[in-house]
């Protein structure tokens, strides 16, 4: 039996469909009882039960993420696709389409049994001619999608690969779809789901890849080449193409001129035009999200990790890439512009030590993330300053999932607000002073930690050192107050002595306060963790300090606003999850504090508005200089900065006696690099957000007690 794919095969089945096509007719329009009895009643029999119901979803389509004021993120799609109305159309290239592709389109009702003998008559006589409608070809591409939509492309039938049974069935549902459908809504799904070569889908991506504009401003030539390119889009393809595209384009001007589509005159004219390529190509996925691509692959993350849009990651990331959903997020990108430059300009993404600067912004009282920024380039190809690890946040999410994040990095010193905090908590006064001047912590030193045990030790008679500050100058009583805006160890030791530490461990719980590798709450089980010896993740330490600014009320971060799919309905989003979890008047006893810090203590020296409104931070920096902080907050925006080694904690990754950007260190401390990149943005953040004064601390914790 001669092959379908063979010259004697395709002249044998079209002999073969022409003769069913009327009894396909006959079997769909004439009663049953008309044809009984007869080979035609059998055949009619035979087609009946063919299927003839088509679902025609909404084909993929891509998906957007917009900024908080609607400006575009990123988009990710599959197919690269834009569906229009069939108004958004020019009419060139609507009249186009129906000249080259099916002339009497708008006279059969599905298939066309003229268009079959013509076919016939062709392959006869040794050439080769098409016979599928526009609707045929609709049904076909209907099919092909639903396949690949339901993850098997496998199953997608090609030319020579369909069987007799294949071009009957569909034949039977584009009589079908011609009783549900006008030939307008045909034509329009049509032209959106027609494929147009470099994974382009659609004539408004088509035109907006091949000439840079929508598909309502087509130009005649634009939109007779186009019309051209379907029929094999590879081979006549404008870009790789182009003589086989402009005879292709000329062959659709001469079709719409015989039908009467166009004028002579503007025949002639278009046959004479050039092709006139604009390629815009498109670029999709956080790649291509030029000025916040880390805030994007955690909205992608997101997504991908919520049942809500999915039973599995390949569900939710066939959603994402087919679904057409519009994401609004919480990104302010006026905002990330200003952060991507401060730390561009700390530390170039290229540095041959791999350190990075990180800044990360949330609103207190809401908990939107607001900017996410960071040094690195982010792409996954193996070259100096592409990294793919988001510095912003945890390895992974509660659950469990993963967030593509760093971890976190060791927090230093911005861990003391929160032992303060419990100290306030526990009805201390921050004015009682301490003694600075002890150093030596043995091993089986009375710690108290009703959650567990507390071990560690600074005593040189075990091998280690006495508990050093930052200087030799603060070893003498000092009141907590001044051990906490200027960064003294001894202190903040001394008054974690007198409380218990899981009451300390509560606190920051209760600002959200977490270990970014496991997600455990902040452990103390060890003393070198009260001077921030854990990894956490700047998201965190950010939203930790919005809780303080806020008066005590903690706020999930968020950075999803709303989801709708391609139809307009609304998916499921967290909405905002806040509550009371530290006392105002502790909250405000720590933000008093704390500005302190920009005045008299460890950050007197970050350049930043100090006077035009409350504003308050915190300096961290770690051994070695390797990981520094800056965190702090205004009553309306929170931002946590971080700068230090993204690779390690070793000695070949010490900030000591080093030159960055022209200036020689002894030793990078927080209030530099992180500190300056932090004032800096800040004082270009802070008066776009509440400025408003913080409460004053209850007069309990001001007292000075007696001694």
């Amino acid at each position: 039996m001669a092959h379908p794919g063979t010259a004697v095969g395709r002249l044998l089945l079209l002999l073969f469909v022409g003769a069913v096509c009327g009894v396909m007719v006959a079997g769909l329009m004439i009663p049953a009882a008309a044809v009984a009895g007869s080979a035609a009643g059998f055949s009619a029999g035979f087609i009946r039960k063919l299927p003839d119901e088509l679902k025609i979803d909404t084909p993929a389509q891509a998906t957007t993420v917009l900024a908080s004021d609607g400006s575009v993120i990123a988009t990710f799609f599959s197919q690269n696709r834009d569906s229009v109305a069939l108004d958004q159309m020019s009419p060139s290239i609507r009249n186009g389409i129906v000249a080259i592709e099916d002339a009497r389109f708008y006279e059969h009702g599905g298939i066309d049994p003229t268009g079959i003998l013509r076919a016939l008559a062709a392959t006869a006589g040794g050439g080769r001619q098409g016979a599928s409608t526009i609707t045929q070809q609709y049904v076909n591409n209907v099919i092909i999608q639903s396949h690949i939509a339901a993850g098997h492309p496998d199953q997608v039938k090609l030319g020579a690969a369909k069987t007799v049974g294949d071009k009957i069935r569909e034949m039977k549902l584009a009589i079908a779809l011609e009783k549900t459908y006008s030939k307008d809504q045909i034509l329009q799904g049509y032209l959106n789901i027609i494929y147009f070569n470099h994974n382009v889908y659609g004539i408004e991506a088509a035109a907006e890849y091949y000439f840079g504009v929508h598909a309502k401003d087509l130009s005649l030539p634009q939109a007779a080449t186009l019309a051209g390119v379907i029929n094999n889009p590879a081979y006549f393809d404008p870009v790789t193409e182009p003589a086989h595209a402009i005879g292709r384009r000329n062959i659709v001007l001469h079709k719409m001129l015989e039908q009467g589509k166009i004028t002579a005159a503007a025949h002639d004219s278009a046959i004479k035009s050039p092709i006139g390529l604009n390629v815009h190509p498109a670029r999709q996925g956080c790649m291509a999200a030029v000025t916040a691509p880390y805030f994007c692959d955690y909205v992608q993350r997101l997504i991908l990790n919520d049942p809500a849009y999915g039973a599995d990651e390949d569900a939710r990331r066939n959603v994402l890439y087919r679904g057409g959903l519009t994401i609004r997020t919480t990104l302010d990108p006026g905002l990330q512009r200003v952060a991507q430059d401060q730390v561009n300009a700390t530390i170039a993404g290229t540095d041959p030590l791999q350190r990075g600067a990180a800044l990360v912004s949330i609103e207190p009282g809401t908990g939107k993330i607001l900017t996410i920024a960071q040094n690195t380039a982010y792409n996954p190809a193996p070259a100096p300053g592409n990294y793919m690890g988001n510095f912003a946040l945890p390895a992974t999410d509660a659950n469990g999932h993963p967030l593509d994040g760093a971890g976190g990095f060791q927090i230093g010193s911005t861990i003391k607000p929160f032992i303060f905090a419990q100290w306030l908590n526990a009805g201390k006064s921050m004015n009682t002073v301490l003694n600075g001047a002890v150093r030596d912590y043995p091993p089986g030193f009375p710690w108290t930690n009703s959650c567990g045990t507390t071990t560690g030790a600074y005593d040189p008679a075990t091998g280690t050192h006495l508990l050093p500050n930052d200087d030799p100058n603060h070893y003498y009583p000092m009141s907590v107050l001044q051990g906490l805006y200027q960064s003294i160890n001894t202190i903040t030791f001394q008054s974690a002595s007198l409380l218990d530490l899981c009451d300390v461990q509560k606190m920051t719980t209760a600002a959200g306060i977490t270990d970014g590798h496991t997600n455990k709450p902040y452990d103390f089980s060890n003393i070198s963790n009260l001077i921030g010896s854990v990894d956490v993740a700047p998201v965190t330490m950010a939203n930790a300090f919005a809780t303080f600014a806020s008066g005590g009320t903690y706020c999930a971060p968020r950075a999803l606003v709303s989801i709708t799919d391609s139809h307009g309905s609304a998916l499921p989003v967290p909405g905002p999850d806040c509550h009371q979890s530290i006392d105002p008047g502790v909250a405000a006893g720590v933000t008093y504090a704390l500005k302190n810090v920009l005045t008299r203590g460890s950050g007197y020296n970050i350049p930043v508005n100090k006077t035009g409104y409350d504003i308050f931070a915190k300096t961290g920096t770690t051994d070695g200089n390797t990981m520094t902080w800056t965190v702090g907050a205004t009553a309306g925006i929170a931002t946590a900065s971080w700068f230090g080694s993204y690779k390690g904690t070793g000695p070949q990754w010490v900030n000591q006696n080093i030159t960055i950007n022209g200036r020689y260190y002894a030793g990078v401390d927080g209030a530099d690099l992180a500190g300056g990149q932090w004032g800096r943005f800040m004082d270009a953040a802070a008066p776009r957000f509440k400025t408003s004064a913080f409460g004053r601390p209850p007069a309990p914790t001001l007292e000075t007690p007696a001694r």
